[in-house]
């Protein structure tokens, strides 16, 4: 059995499990002969899901899959000794506890980065050139886990090295209404545009923070595609999918008797920028056409 422990929604989650069963079919597995895959949501229940793990303690699965790293040290929490591909490993540092490093992961977590934080300059850039008088950025992110929070922080310094002044957004449970608090008051303090940091609340809430934020007139700029085609201005990042599908490639192999101490994690080399063009006529925005044509889509 493989185990999926997601801490954002089934919702938020869905086009990435989808790929991971095509990568899987893809390798020529047939889901309930070969493999079963058993999915549990905690729509942010940190608590919650750890339950859920110790309630499967006494039949652990053969690995499992773990949409980031809050939710593989949960599983490394409870499972010491099972095997967990995890999508979303930070590619440098601040995680020796997963894994000791990308060449020999040494322990029982492996997988695939997305760069998340380390492509947060770059995030910025293209804020600032579609916004000519950008002067003051916030950081949305979570605020409970530690992870979630130094990246928040990571962010921050990068737009501040970029000679913008920068506003840390924390949000800490799943609540819409807390969340639309949260924008206003960025809005009301004179915050220009929103940097969105990948975690499983932020994940949890991509819609809200998408249409919100458009209707209180803020940019917004996230790492995955899924806040654009809700409403967000653009993302920039890899593509989830892509990460999901390569994730069934670890999967494969340690079904087959691989450890995942000797499989290193896997970097991803190509990034997508998508832009919502009627987002950017709503918030008066004209893109650069420069831009566009960087684009690896816009959505009109």
């Amino acid at each position: 059995m493989v185990f999926f422990m997601a801490l954002a929604t089934r919702e938020s989650d869905a086009a990435s499990i989808a790929a991971f069963r095509a990568g899987m079919r893809e390798r020529g597995h047939v889901e309930g002969r070969s493999y079963v895959l058993f999915e549990r949501y905690a729509a942010g229940d940190v608590p919650g899901a750890e339950r859920a793990l110790r309630d499967q303690s006494a039949s652990p699965p053969a690995v499992f899959l773990a949409p980031g790293p809050a939710a593989a040290r949960i599983i490394l929490r409870v499972h010491k000794s099972v095997p967990v591909v995890t999508v979303g490993l930070h590619p440098q540092g601040g995680q020796s506890d997963l894994f000791a490093s990308l060449a020999r992961p040494g322990g029982m977590v492996t997988g695939v980065s997305n760069f998340g934080e380390q492509l947060a300059a770059k995030r910025v850039q293209l804020l600032a050139e579609a916004m000519p008088k950008l002067r003051t950025v916030g950081v949305l992110h979570n605020a409970v886990d530690p992870v979630f929070r130094r990246w928040g922080e990571e962010t921050e310094g990068e737009i501040r090295s970029q000679g913008f002044a920068a506003e840390r957004l924390e949000i800490h449970s799943t609540a819409v209404d807390a969340l639309a608090q949260t924008l206003r008051r960025a809005r009301a303090r004179g915050v220009d545009a929103i940097v969105v940091v990948r975690d499983f609340l932020t994940a949890s809430l991509y819609q809200p923070i998408a249409q919100l934020s458009r209707e209180l007139g803020v940019p917004v700029i996230a790492e995955e595609r899924r806040y654009v085609d809700a409403g967000a201005l653009m993302s920039y990042g890899a593509s989830d999918q892509a990460l999901f599908a390569q994730a069934a490639g670890f999967v494969h192999r340690i079904l087959a008797g691989a450890v995942p101490a000797d499989m290193p994690v896997q970097l991803p080399t190509r990034f997508e920028l998508v832009i919502n063009l009627n987002t950017a006529k709503a918030l008066g925005l004209k893109i650069p056409r420069s831009m566009l044509l960087l684009a690896d889509e816009v959505i009109q």
